[in-house]
């Protein structure tokens, strides 16, 4: 199967001035050809890749700044465009902002790269147009490589292999299953009572990053000021973004290392942390307060973990399985009874029938894995699991 490895590029200002120039040429691209896309879909027609790519090349007999970019990278940009389109229509795509839209593009062939190690700790790469590049080593391919991304995240520069690594099913590990809850207090907590948790902000970055909020929205859009202090934004964000990856990376390993079966809320994260902002004829309820939950929510990467546990348990011999996740919190691990007042608070779980009490998210964790149980013992999966099939008791008389 393909997996990624990312790795941290080392340009000198003229290569990193000659990456701005061809990531910002596959993003015009991006716009010219899904507007061209449009405009034959207004009056009933339609204009696939081949053709756009025929005019690209066509093009850059008149736009010097085409010729900038190597062919393939411009052409894997319009296959991008091609496939986002279908899938999601043409009309729902959306635009490739430059001050929104990070500098990314991709060659194809692996045939136009080369790499070779030059220590113990360095490599370099030869990208075409770009010439040798060092990146730091930081571990092997494992694989194959099919292609490679070049892109700029928080002011540097990384690459990034696809790599076939010849893995199909790993063999069962063999060890004990667990429930795992993701909360907003704490990011994780297991059925055993392991809680992880960690800040990806120290207090001096929160207050920096809101100096720079504020001072932003005071400077002259377009001027260099404010280019220059978005890009410390940026890299702020990039070094909390760098940490929580690092977290749901470290966490997944150690589950699925350390249990057969994990057992996960089948939470769609994207529509829980949708706006509770409303329309101007319906406008919504409780909007700063539903904010506040989104970020808390995305601050602590739900859906990154699950992501992590997938890939993670290919190597680890694990399971990974979802379950429904109405009352879980609200269910008593002991006896099973549903009532929200025995959720005293955030973290005190209070059982109003019987004398159990604990932490609220291992209570959770455990009702998270009696589910998953339930699901791999009897097949299935539906979100309104049959109950289990046994002869009604008799009335004695």
């Amino acid at each position: 199967m393909l997996t990624g490895r990312r790795y941290l590029l080392a340009f000198t200002p003229e290569q990193e001035e000659l990456a701005e120039l061809i990531g910002d040429a596959c993003r015009m691209v991006w716009n010219i050809g899904l507007e061209q896309r449009r405009a034959y879909r207004r009056r009933g027609a339609y204009i696939g890749y081949v053709e756009q790519a025929r005019q690209m090349a066509e093009a850059k007999k008149d736009f010097p700044w085409l010729a900038e970019a190597p062919s393939h990278t411009l052409q894997q940009t319009l296959r991008d465009l091609e496939r986002a389109c279908k899938t999601h229509g043409t009309f729902k795509v959306r635009w490739r902002s430059k001050r929104k839209t990070r500098p990314s593009f991709r060659f194809p062939d692996p045939k136009h790269i080369a790499m070779e190690r030059v220590s113990r700790r360095w490599g370099r790469v030869r990208l075409p147009k770009l010439g040798w590049v060092r990146f730091r080593w930081t571990r092997p391919l494992g694989g194959q490589m099919r292609n490679a991304t070049v892109r700029k995240d928080g002011g540097r520069w990384y690459v990034s292999f696809c790599v076939e690594d010849g893995l199909v099913d790993s063999v069962p590990n063999g060890k004990p299953p667990v429930g795992v809850d993701r909360g907003v207090a704490v990011a994780v907590a297991t059925s055993g009572g392991w809680l992880r948790d960690r800040e990806f902000v120290t207090p001096g970055e929160a207050a920096r990053l809101k100096r720079l909020q504020q001072k932003l929205a005071r400077q002259r859009k377009g001027s260099n000021r404010r280019a220059a202090t978005t890009a410390r934004i940026g890299r702020l964000n990039a070094r909390v973004r760098h940490r929580r990856t690092d977290f749901l990376a470290w966490t997944a390993n150690r589950l699925t290392r350390d249990h057969g079966l994990v057992v996960v809320e089948d939470l769609q994260v994207r529509t829980m942390t949708a706006s509770a902002r409303g329309t101007v004829e319906v406008p919504g309820t409780n909007v700063r307060a539903k904010a506040g939950l989104n970020r808390a929510i995305l601050a602590k990467g739900w859906g990154g973990l699950t992501v992590g546990l997938e890939h993670k348990a290919r190597y680890n011999g694990s399971r990974i399985v979802r379950v429904p996740a109405a009352y879980t919190s609200q269910r008593c691990s002991a006896c099973g009874l549903v009532d929200a007042k025995s959720r005293e608070s955030q973290a005190v779980f209070a059982c109003t029938s019987c004398a159990y009490a604990g932490n609220a998210d291992v209570n959770a964790a455990k009702n998270i894995l009696a589910a998953g149980l339930a699901v791999t013992g009897r097949g299935d999966l539906a979100a309104g699991r049959s109950v289990k099939r046994q002869p009604p008791e008799t009335e004695v008389v």
